[in-house]
């Protein structure tokens, strides 16, 4: 018998253009639009995370969880947010999140985005070309079985 556990997951909304947002607004928009942070959550961790993690990006650089905690805590200092969330789990579960939609990758334990590409490329050749026609193609499969029976 087959489980009800998806092989992967993924949400897509769309939100109004991106005029004068600050860099932080522009990557949280990232995440919601991409699922990461749901509408009107205040833990938006997953946002800083992030935005850490593509500033690393410019300087080729990979970070440790702990890197990623303490320069997380700086921008939400700095932003005056809360610092809830930036328990050491609470930051390795986020980065999970991230590593599984393949815009963060992980190696020896240091964590940097995919490739040091940029995130507009990851998207477009490891989501919108890889797992969104996957994903279209199995729902076709569901509905062309449905069809038959």
């Amino acid at each position: 018998m087959a489980r009800d556990v998806p092989l992967h997951e993924i949400t897509l909304r769309k939100y109004e253009k991106p005029y004068d947002s600050s860099k932080r607004e522009i990557i949280r928009k990232i995440c919601l639009s991409l699922g990461l942070l749901q509408p009107g959550d205040s833990r938006d961790i997953v946002v800083d995370i992030l935005l850490a993690l593509e500033e690393a990006r410019k300087d080729k650089k990979e970070l440790t969880s702990f890197e990623v905690r303490d320069i997380v805590t700086q921008l939400r200092q700095s932003n005056s947010l809360e610092t809830k969330g930036i328990a050491e789990s609470n930051i390795r579960r986020q980065l999970k999140r991230l590593r599984d939609i393949m815009l963060v990758e992980k190696k020896n334990n240091l964590y940097r985005v995919a490739e040091f590409a940029p995130l507009h490329d990851l998207f477009e050749h490891k989501i919108e070309k890889f797992l969104i026609p996957q994903t279209i193609s199995r729902i076709k499969e569901y509905l062309q079985v449905l069809d038959k029976s």
